[in-house]
């Protein structure tokens, strides 16, 4: 079977490519190796900007329905001390720049705007095989077999599309989140929550912190940073999460009780999300009927706040390419890479350096004047 245009990866960025395409009568399958759209969470708030996120929504005609979504007031930030002192307390701005919305309920959206079949469910891709001319030859774990004439690796951090551009592999950051919940926290955690406030918490030391935000219906997301090595996560042992998290909050032991009780208090089990990211400046030579989007083409650690954003802009800017030179899939990747490989390369940059800035041996202080000059008096 032949497909004129396989994206691997049902994530944010895979799904926009496909909307925009359809939205303008080009057809496109997307294969996934999950088994369905609700076989996992899908993590937590993203923050939607404006110049990016938006504009590929609007490429997408999904911008009205995505304004219902926003989560409103979800967009304050709030920055502590490790004895829960506020050091810096920015209310949501409510001028639409930047605005919370959950990612699962994004995604929603995205998958009820696609023509049913568009969305190969349960297949994970094994092997892509060039054939020349642009073509590939696409194996799946579950047997399946399909040719295309545009493979698009949609398919995130470690990519089975990637290898065919490039051998250059995401590396370890030197930094680690496990993410913990607190469900029904205004009655069961009224203490954390009150530290959170009504969005985002960035309690930060020099190379450890707890990052929390507030769901829109009352659990309190956090994610526990740390500057280890993979192996001291792993001898962590998150298997058996008691011990675990009790080992963790050793770590924070003189940390206010409300911060560390979003450690010791989880009510669900903790995941360990280790940090890696691709080159800045990461490209790849063109390579005839293939390319890469989102995480797959520019992995960055999430403290530029892009990722997800950089995605759907992705998705969007590489429709627009295909739409604009729809005989000639050649010119479309090379217009589409040649503004991806700076736009990328510069927010790799930014988001680098804010990793460090967060847990450096100034933190909070540095954190302090990164935010306070983005505030509205200055």
């Amino acid at each position: 079977m032949n497909t004129p245009i396989a994206i691997i990866g049902a994530g944010l960025g895979g799904l926009t490519l496909a909307r925009v395409l359809h939205v303008h009568g080009i057809a496109a399958t997307v294969y996934e190796a999950e088994p369905s759209a609700d076989a996992r969470a899908q993590g937590g708030l993203l923050d939607i900007h404006e110049y990016n996120g938006q504009l590929a929504l609007k490429a997408a005609g999904l911008f009205d329905q995505f304004l219902g979504l926003i989560i409103e007031g979800a967009d304050a930030k709030r920055i502590c001390d490790k004895h829960g002192n506020v050091l810096l307390d920015w209310p949501s701005p409510d001028n639409g720049g930047r605005p919370e919305v959950e990612r699962g309920e994004l995604r929603r959206i995205l998958l009820e705007s696609l023509p049913a079949n568009t969305i190969r469910w349960g297949h994970k891709l094994t092997t892509a095989a060039p054939l020349g001319g642009g073509r590939h030859g696409l194996t799946f774990a579950n047997g399946a077999t399909v040719t295309t004439d545009l493979l698009v690796g949609a398919d995130g951090a470690w990519s089975r599309v990637r290898p065919l551009l490039s051998a250059v592999k995401p590396a370890y950051t030197g930094l680690s989140f496990v993410e913990t919940f607190l469900h029904d926290a205004g009655h069961r955690h009224p203490a954390s929550a009150e530290v959170i406030g009504d969005g985002t918490l960035m309690a930060v030391m020099p190379n450890q912190g707890i990052l929390a935000h507030r769901h829109a219906n009352g659990p309190l997301q956090t994610y526990v940073a740390l500057n280890r090595p993979e192996d001291w996560f792993a001898r962590l042992d998150l298997t058996n999460p008691g011990l675990a998290m009790a080992r963790l909050a050793e770590e924070f032991e003189d940390w206010a009780p409300a911060l560390k009780a979003l450690i010791t208090d989880a009510d669900r089990d903790p995941v360990l999300r280790p940090i890696h990211a691709l080159p800045i400046g990461y490209q790849w030579d063109r390579l005839p009927g293939v390319t890469l989007l989102g995480d797959a083409a520019h992995l960055m650690s999430p403290f530029a706040g892009e990722g997800a954003n950089l995605a759907l802009y992705d998705g969007a800017l590489l429709a627009e390419a295909i739409i604009a030179n729809p005989d000639n899939v050649e010119t479309a990747l090379t217009t589409y890479e040649a503004q991806l490989f700076p736009r990328s390369a510069k927010v790799a940059a930014e988001t680098d350096s804010n990793l460090k800035l967060f847990f450096n041996e100034t933190a909070p202080q540095g954190l302090i004047d990164l935010f306070t000059q983005y505030l509205p008096d200055n």
